[in-house]
């Protein structure tokens, strides 16, 4: 069995078919979280799509996290729809922004800024997809506050600004295997992707 060390940052890292999202997936729902995005408690079904490893998956940790969300960019719509729709008064909409408001990528960061204030596991696949550079940053910045009250994330990315995260452990994944690397080694990178070594994370307020 390969054994994927996890820190308090670990950024899953490889190319398409890899199995980052898989894997991402699948200690998600080990731990608790909705499948298709989402907590313990906010939970919802569209279509079952995801793969049986969490049954298979062994996740060994000091404690449980008592909160936590799954922040999954593929199913991102569904899951604010979920929440726009339901109850106004005694559902779960009353205690959201309204998702569908703004922008794709607004509406990640509002969910970043309104989920992830409270010590727990985040876990997020791909959330690039639906953000600029600067909105990468902002995340970056609510990544780097979460670290300060003790929060543990787990990303699967292909964004060399997210694989930037200072002090983060890389795991690429490829045919050999998980491997840990260094930044500088990863494919991204080394294909030409640049350096983002020397990052200036926005403000709180920015």
């Amino acid at each position: 069995m390969e054994l994927i060390p996890f820190d308090q940052v670990t950024i899953l890292v490889g190319d398409n078919g890899t199995g980052k999202s898989t894997i991402v997936e699948a200690i998600a729902i080990n731990v608790g979280f909705n499948p298709e995005g989402g907590s313990r408690n906010l939970r919802f079904d569209t279509y079952a799509t995801h793969s049986p490893l969490s049954q298979h998956l062994e996740v060994t940790h000091g404690s449980s996290p008592d909160w936590g969300w799954f922040l999954r960019a593929e199913t991102f719509y569904g899951m604010a729809t979920h929440i726009a729709t339901d109850d106004p008064v005694y559902g779960v909409r009353k205690m959201f922004p309204d998702l569908h408001a703004e922008s794709h990528g607004e509406s990640f960061i509002d969910l970043a800024l309104s989920r992830f204030g409270r010590r727990g596991l985040y876990v997020l696949d791909e959330p690039e997809s639906a953000l600029s550079l600067q909105g990468q940053l902002k995340l970056l910045r609510v990544i780097y506050d979460g670290c300060a009250e003790g929060s543990q994330f787990i990303l699967a990315t292909h964004s060399p600004v997210l694989m930037a995260f200072p002090g983060a452990t890389i795991v690429e994944l490829g045919q050999e295997g998980p491997a840990v690397m260094q930044y500088e080694d990863v494919s991204p990178y080394s294909s030409g992707g640049g350096s983002w070594t020397n990052l200036r994370l926005p403000s709180p307020s920015a």
